[in-house]
């Protein structure tokens, strides 16, 4: 039985550890985190809410889950986790009713149900955004609407070919257009929905899971189009799942931490690794090596050794710096908040904060006795912009203390909420709060084997907080450079949301996607026999698959056309 080691216990290495160990494989888990499962995926214990009964923690987590209706590998992973007889963990997820845009002293954006089968149908479903701007134009929603339009009827080689290397906000035209234009269309869907800056993130990316969101909205016989768990994701999820690969006979090992990857003859022979506590390097050995850790960590394995073997692993250091911050902050209240049933985008935020109130969707999950037991509901929060000021203290949330991010998060989530004569948020309903255990003080953190090799200089610019797992954004130009999940290194596979797939975006679902496209290389690798991993492609309604094959001859022809005009004898008669 070929064993293989995973580095790694996130919802990558899971994921390649369950179809690994199906297909009867040994697999070893090497997970750095000494308390957590899952990643960015877990929730936490918040610290030091247990005073009325040990084992009851308040639920905080690294940023709220959600499972639009385009996820296909992860759910289907999902089908796969038991939790009783005839029901599995993808019977805890619940379909939420409803997306508001909210804006200060303006109605929520209502968006039409009918799928647009015409530009001018396309105008309509925005049309609604000028409810919350008197600067939005008419033009401005034409214009925004046959940009998107032009995505909707885009063949896939176009997207492959031209829009990676065009930001999302160069395609929306988004730099001569009005303000309002700006904040509401061009940048703030995106940075919002897709979590990605406008100015920096690849249309191939950004407009293509926008199309996905943009269909799933307008699907309503689909009845899935964003799906919460019923309880915090460790309880709903990562718990169940943990037992499950343990039963089938996984090994996982908490707080280990992986420095090295040996190389020998050709190929790895080994990883060198530290247990929590101890400066001891121990080693430990397989047939094959799966390294599904974030980009960032990555990164930091890719020696000179591995790089003999494979110089194109480099191109995991080069994508390494295009991340941003996406992290949350959970505020406990006294009293049931009961907002609309989904989330909640803030169009007038500056920090982009995007929410959803989560008790109303945890029917069986019980308060009373965690944290001082008047907690009856948490609402979480997302914070995609740390670099731009905030709307009352003035600061990017980089640069504000723990305590100054509570307070402008809680003061920009009251400015919208309690605009137009609603009372929405209360002080007095506040009881505490967490913010994502990423977030630290940078002096807490110059020890962390990412920041020991910084120059005085570099370290000059770093902020009051640092964020210890940041989310890969798919810049311009980068798909290129993207691995897939085989490498030059006979027994080296990748599985992290940076290796190329179809979903192409830093989610849950990518990391999946790339998980199964690693232990399909290894099958391939090892001639096993076993049924390959199933991979899905992004949907495609079929009303637009004729203008996808318009354009895509189209394309073609421009690229025949354009070849003849380059050769040497030029376009003869």
């Amino acid at each position: 039985m070929a064993k293989v080691i995973i580095i790694g216990g996130g919802v990558a290495g899971m994921s390649a550890a369950h179809e690994l160990i199906d297909r009867g494989y040994q697999v070893e888990i090497l997970e750095r985190s000494a308390e957590y499962v899952g990643g960015k995926a877990r929730s936490v214990n918040v610290p030091g809410s247990n005073r009325i009964a040990t084992d009851r923690y308040l639920p905080g987590e690294h940023g709220f889950r959600f499972f639009p209706g385009f996820y296909a590998h992860i759910t289907d992973t999902m089908k796969r986790i038991p939790i009783g007889a005839g029901v599995s963990v993808m019977d805890n997820l619940i379909s939420t009713q409803t997306v508001m845009i909210s804006q200060a002293g303006h109605k929520p954006i209502l968006v039409p149900v009918n799928f647009p089968r015409s530009l001018k149908d396309l105008k309509q479903l925005f049309q609604g955004f000028k409810d919350m701007s008197e600067e939005l134009s008419d033009d401005d929603i034409a214009y925004f609407s046959g940009k998107v339009w032009r995505l909707m009827t885009s063949c896939q080689a176009r997207f492959d070919q031209e829009y990676d290397a065009i930001s999302w906000w160069d395609f929306t035209g988004a730099a001569s257009r009005s303000a309002a234009y700006q904040k509401l269309l061009a940048g703030g869907l995106t940075r919002s929905l897709v979590a990605c800056k406008a100015k920096t993130a690849s249309t191939r990316t950004g407009g293509a899971i926008f199309l996905q969101l943009i269909y799933l909205m307008l699907d309503t016989s689909a009845q899935r189009t964003d799906r919460v768990l019923n309880a915090p994701t460790n309880e709903a999820w990562l718990t169940p799942w943990l037992q499950h690969l343990l039963d089938l006979g996984v090994t996982y090992r908490r707080g280990v931490t992986v420095t090295a990857l040996q190389v020998d003859a050709g190929k790895v022979a080994g990883v060198t690794y530290r247990r929590a506590g101890s400066n001891d390097p121990e080693l430990a050995r397989a047939d094959h090596y799966v390294l599904a850790v974030p980009v960032e960590r990555a990164a930091a394995l890719v020696n000179k050794d591995l790089l003999a073997l494979d110089k194109s692993l480099g191109n995991i250091i080069k994508l390494a710096p295009n991340v941003e911050w996406m992290n949350g902050i959970q505020f406990f209240l006294n009293t049931e908040l009961h907002m609309h049933l989904g989330h909640t985008i803030y169009a007038d935020s500056n920090w982009a904060l995007t929410s959803i109130s989560q008790k109303q969707f945890w029917s069986n999950y019980e308060l009373t006795d965690r944290g001082n037991g008047k907690v009856k509901s948490v609402l979480s929060v997302d914070i995609s912009d740390w670099e731009s000021p905030g709307d009352f203290n003035q600061k990017a949330a980089r640069d504000c203390t723990a305590d100054e991010i509570r307070d402008e998060v809680w003061a920009q989530l009251k400015a919208e909420l309690n605009s137009r004569g609603r009372n929405t948020l209360r002080d007095e309903m506040l009881e505490t709060w967490y913010l994502d255990s990423s977030i630290v003080p940078i002096d807490a953190v110059m020890t962390d084997p990412m920041l020991a090799g910084l120059t005085v200089g570099e370290q000059d610019k770093l902020q009051k907080v640092f964020n210890l797992e940041p989310l890969l954004v798919n810049q311009c130009n980068t798909w290129k450079i993207r691995p897939r999940a085989n490498t030059g290194i006979p027994n080296l596979f990748l599985a992290s949301d940076y290796v190329k797939t179809n979903t192409d975006l830093a989610t849950m679902e990518g990391a999946n996607e790339a998980a199964r496209r690693a232990v399909n290389s290894i099958l391939k690798a090892t001639r096993n026999k076993a049924a390959p991993c199933q991979i899905w492609q992004l949907h495609t309604p079929w009303l637009l698959r004729l203008f996808r094959m318009v354009d895509f001859c189209q394309l073609m022809a421009a690229n025949v056309w354009r070849d003849l005009r380059r050769s040497p004898r030029g376009v003869q008669p």
